[in-house]
């Protein structure tokens, strides 16, 4: 169970990741206010009429909360999907108007039609890798018999549906490598169904499970079976577009050739509804370690069976020993040997270090430092493999560095040089004898290495690199700078553009940032954002503000809570900074984010929108007074808070996107152009977000004389909350987004 349930960064069209995070009232005298085109005295656009049900006022804390588009929350009801194909209506016909569409379109089909490679992995006496030859909707995983063998279609995701909205989800390969189970999830669902296949002649077998979701997959090592996670369902419904809280997971172990209703109950918390749970087979095999977490900070509970103490095999609930029985740090298994384990920590260790727990004397008296925490690097993972060898990976400065060390004694070997960008995927495990890893960054979509760790000196070698045709990086550059925020704190923002240019503020901004869930935002190749740079003449940033991971849990917790607004102040300070040094202007300024995101991008648009010319806010979460109570939002007020506490309740107030839309009192100044994304199968932030908010722009905002511009939503069909989207969903979804951005600041095309 990865953190995969926070509402997620939008990974933006970028190859996907392979490893299973001057002050500002000066500044602000320097702008006068965004000039806009001759204000007539009717409606620029005729928005589509929205019920307005003024007799909905939720109580918070004796505080009266109008929610008029709460009949907007049954996403099945008539009137929902009336408004929907209405808001498509209006928003379609001005997208296919703008020049750019089909530009962007075929430029990005072009651009995009490059070869896309994962790191190979070894599982048995086979090779596996996925593969994308360029436009296929899904890449495809491949086998090999060795290295040097011609690879063989494995398993192919472009075959589960005809248009590809049916994608791989997960999967997991028993230790010797003769059974692969493997998750299925269709139009962009977080509900998944399980396959599994004899390897050997990719034999499908009838082994079929439902109902799962936020689920771990791990086999024990004698091939008999998996343990996986579930979801009860209302109504046996698990199609993507229910909206009830998904509460009471369970942990269940599969016997492989059984129906899932034999499958054995393994541990359940009934007394804790929200716990979510992953179970993980030790790499010895003989112990099965529980992850237990109850939302998306970076803490858990860790409890283990030795697997030797139940010789009859798996039969029930299994007699857990609770290691660590509190919500006060993170531990995440490494290795062991024997009964000695290495966890990565963050207990006393905001930046994570590695620790040594005896399963034989498990006091905490006991535990040992194996690798201390950095003074200013972040831990981002780590790995054992052949000879014991431990690699671990850091975030210096949000640019990754792979480090080897020896796990017996904790002593650094050596460090793999690294240009400045993301190490987003690496493999290799303690029974293999090599390993790969991926790097990617801004300019360059993938290098992988390879070392063959038998060898000495160890010497990593490029096993393969991808160019794109048609694009040459040697002509732009990438600059890291670090900006004050309103208090003084110093925020690192990479920028991308072409070289020579003149900081004039003639350029139009793409302005890119997330800030939550402990996430970092490290260097990605975007073919949609060169295109950006490279034919719209245009200026790509990306803000590492608080609430990510960029310099540990400090920097986190500095963005979350009540202090969730330095999230909003630091970016609206990013845009601040690119305005004074000349790279763009206000006008010209387009803002982007997705998921949390989306609620930065929102909330930012809401609290300053002088600031900005074009706000594009994918999949956001709008409502934070009733997020909590739909899918898996409870696991969000962790880093939100909750409505139903009255502190609490009082810092989401104050910035909540949907509750602080008003008509901009400063003379000549309006909302920025809106665009609004999300699909109708997102089951993480669901689509009411989006359509309460978008409502509540149009009624208060879209009826001012002086709101030209435009205040849209589009609702994708088949669509989800980004993972498992197709290529040609893909493609057609950035075309919109920056014809729509071309034709609201009027961009012209640069051949």
């Amino acid at each position: 169970m990865p953190k995969a349930i926070a509402p997620p960064k939008l990974m933006f069209y970028r190859i996907q990741r392979v490893i299973s995070k001057p002050l500002f009232h000066s500044v602000r005298q320097l702008f006068l206010p965004r000039s806009s085109r001759k204000l007539t005295s009717k409606m620029a656009f005729q928005y589509p009429h929205a019920y307005r049900d003024d007799a909905v006022v939720d109580d918070y804390h004796g505080h009266k909360v109008p929610d008029a588009y709460s009949w907007l929350e049954d996403p099945d009801s008539e009137k929902t999907r009336a408004f929907v194909s209405a808001q498509n209506q209006l928003t379609l016909p001005f997208l296919e108007r703008c020049e750019v569409r089909d530009l962007f379109k075929n430029r990005m089909t072009e651009l995009y039609d490059y070869p896309k490679y994962s790191c190979p992995f070894k599982r048995g006496s086979r090779y596996f890798h996925f593969y994308n030859s360029g436009l296929q909707n899904h890449s495809v995983m491949y086998m090999q018999e060795s290295l040097d063998a011609e690879p063989i279609v494995f398993l192919d995701p472009n075959t589960f549906s005809d248009d590809g909205t049916v994608a791989l989800q997960g999967y997991a390969f028993s230790e010797d490598g003769e059974y692969l189970a493997y998750g299925t999830s269709a139009s962009g669902a977080d509900w998944v169904e399980i396959h599994f296949l004899q390897v050997k002649g990719a034999i499908p077998l009838e082994d079929h499970l439902v109902h799962v979701k936020f689920s771990c997959l791990s086999w024990t090592h004698d091939g008999k079976g998996i343990f996986y996670n579930t979801y009860p369902t209302e109504d046996g419904k698990s199609t993507g577009k229910e909206t009830y809280s998904n509460v009471n997971q369970k942990l269940y172990y599969h016997v492989l050739g059984t129906p899932q209703s034999k499958d054995v109950l393994c541990a359940e918390f009934p007394e804790h509804p929200k716990w979510m749970s992953a179970a993980e087979v030790s790499d010895d095999g003989r112990y099965v370690l529980l992850t237990l977490r109850e939302g998306c900070d970076p803490v858990n509970r860790l409890w283990y069976c030795d697997l030797q103490t139940i010789p009859q095999g798996i039969t029930g609930v299994l007699p857990w020993v609770k290691l660590i029985d509190n919500f006060d740090a993170e531990y995440e298994y490494v290795t062991n040997e024997g009964t000695l384990f290495t966890f990565k920590t963050n207990l006393d260790a905001p930046r994570y270090r590695l620790i040594n727990i005896d399963f034989a004397s498990p006091d905490q008296s006991n535990w040992k430092e194996l690798i201390p925490q950095h003074d200013k690097d972040v831990i981002v993972f780590a790995t054992c493999t052949y000879s014991s060898y431990l690699f671990v990976c850091f975030l210096h400065d949000v640019k990754n560095v792979l480090k080897m060390y020896q796990l017996s004694t904790g002593e650094e070997l050596r460090t793999f040089p690294l240009d400045v960008g993301s190490v987003v995927g690496f493999t290799g495990r303690k029974i293999d004898s090599e390993i790969f890893y991926y790097f990617t960054s801004f300019l360059s979509p993938a290098i992988i290495y390879h070392c063959d760790l038998t060898k000495q000196p160890l010497q990593p070698h490029v096993f393969r690199e991808v160019t794109v045709k048609g694009f040459n990086p040697s002509d732009y550059q990438t600059i890291q700078i670090f900006y004050p925020s309103k208090d003084g704190t110093q925020i690192p923002m990479f920028i991308v553009h072409k070289k020579g240019i003149k900081l004039d503020g003639s350029h139009p901004g793409f302005l890119y940032g997330y800030g939550g869930f402990n996430i970092s935002i490290t260097p990605s190749y975007s073919v949609s954002r060169l295109i950006f740079v490279r034919h719209m003449g245009g200026i790509l940033a990306v803000a590492n503000i608080r609430g990510g991971g960029e310099y540990g849990e400090t920097w986190h917790k500095a963005g979350m809570l009540a202090s969730k607004q330095n999230c909003f102040t630091d970016f609206q300070c990013a845009a601040e900074y690119l305005i004074k040094e000349g790279y763009t202007s206000p006008s010209k300024l387009t803002i982007n984010g997705g998921s949390n995101g989306g609620l930065l991008v929102a909330a930012c648009a809401n609290q300053r929108p002088d600031l900005f010319g074009c706000v594009v806010a994918q999949v956001g979460v709008m409502d934070m007074l009733k997020f909590h109570k739909f899918t898996i939002g409870h696991a969000w007020t962790s880093d939100y808070g909750c409505s139903d506490n009255k502190e609490q309740f009082d810092w989401l107030i104050k910035y909540s996107p949907l509750h602080n839309v008003r008509v901009p009192e400063d003379n000549g100044v309006q909302y920025p152009a809106m665009l609004l994304l999300t699909g109708d199968h997102d089951d993480r932030v669901v689509p009411f977000h989006s359509l309460k908010y978008i409502a509540t722009l149009q009624y208060v905002v879209g009826r001012s004389s002086k709101q030209t511009n435009p205040l849209f939503i589009l609702v994708d069909t088949k669509s989800g909350h980004g993972q498992g989207k197709p290529t040609n969903k893909v493609i057609q979804e950035v075309a919109d987004t920056y014809a729509f951005i071309a034709k609201c600041l009027n961009i012209s095309w640069v051949k």
